[in-house]
């Protein structure tokens, strides 16, 4: 009910933000408004702007950056963990494809105007996401605030309004898709049929029961703290460098910042695993069970985080090329 009705709640803004841009522009089609600002000169760019942040509202919550990530946490919670993933994953990945259309290419030469409203997106996201995360002992609830902080991440290379920073945003989303979804593929397989096992209590002795599963998970974990020899490293170190390109130094310290701290997230799970012991517990967890579908996809997922981690140019080079597409279709 909480995510129907904020979702409800932030289409309508959404809704309203495009009925700006139409009576500012006269269109609704991306590569007409972008044609009309080109080569017309507004006046009053008041109705224009007003549209710009209502989009940004409704975005912003599909994206659950602060303040509009209230829904996150519960719903993640919530939902069952293959359902997350998909949310964490695909939703977010196509929320931040709308962003990078509609602000970077469209207004383009409107990013003065936006850019500050984004960048103090990025800041509230990086440090909610990392400070929260810290103090949870639910996991999923934990990559929820961690899902929160990866969208501060990724905001820093839409403020950047560059193409640097647009390569960085996709070489993120697309790493992140994949840590994501074996991440959730491994939760759903330690939470049981029912879903009911995802404190962080359920995860000790884990490398007992099933060592290759702790191992990937610790994997997948250190790619979201950016470890190096992880997609994850490189993601966080392109949009830094984005930042830093675009003379955005501060939201660059703020990023390394609560990269640390979101690194204690990681490690608590690591360390449950690996250094908590429960077989002498007689309430320990039975053993999971790992289908061979799932145990395919995760090691896939794995395996992309590691090659993406030793090879990145193999993204990278197809995101660079993507940028010229982008901007060509508007």
């Amino acid at each position: 009910m909480k995510y129907f009705v904020l979702g409800a709640f932030s289409s309508a803004f959404f809704l309203y933000g495009i009925a700006f841009v139409y009576g500012a522009t006269g269109s609704t089609n991306l590569s007409k408004i972008g044609t009309f600002l080109a080569e017309n000169t507004l006046l009053d760019d008041g109705v224009l702007f007003l549209g710009l942040v209502l989009l940004l509202v409704g975005l912003g919550f599909k994206v659950a950056a602060v303040p509009f990530h209230q829904w996150s946490p519960d719903v993640y919670q919530g939902s069952p963990s293959p359902a997350v993933a998909y949310m964490a994953g695909a939703v977010k990945a196509a929320a931040f494809a709308s962003l990078l259309r509609i602000f970077v290419v469209t207004f383009d030469q409107w990013a003065v105007d936006w850019q500050p409203i984004v960048s103090v997106l990025a800041v509230l996201s990086l440090i909610v996401g990392a400070v929260l995360a810290a103090v949870q002992t639910d996991v999923k609830r934990m990559m929820a605030y961690s899902s929160v902080n990866h969208a501060g991440f990724i905001l820093l290379g839409v403020q950047a309004a560059s193409a640097e920073g647009t390569t960085a945003v996709l070489f993120y989303v697309g790493t992140y898709a994949a840590i994501v979804a074996g991440t959730f593929g491994i939760i759903t397989i330690v939470a049981g049929s029912r879903d009911a096992h995802t404190t962080l209590d359920d995860y000790r002795g884990l490398s007992v029961r099933r060592p290759v599963l702790a191992l990937a998970f610790t994997v997948l974990l250190l790619a979201q703290a950016g470890v190096p020899l992880t997609a994850g490293f490189f993601a966080k170190f392109e949009v830094v460098l984005a930042a830093v390109d675009a003379h955005s130094y501060g939201l660059a310290v703020i990023a390394m910042v609560t990269a640390v701290i979101s690194a204690f997230v990681y490690l608590r799970v690591v360390v449950a695993m690996y250094m908590s012991d429960q077989e002498d517990d007689a309430e320990a967890p039975a053993k999971e069970v790992v289908p061979w579908s799932a145990g395919l996809g995760i090691g896939l997922a794995v395996f992309v985080t590691l090659l993406l981690g030793i090879l990145p140019w193999i993204l990278l080079d197809v995101a660079e090329k993507a940028v010229p597409v982008l901007v060509a279709v508007g």
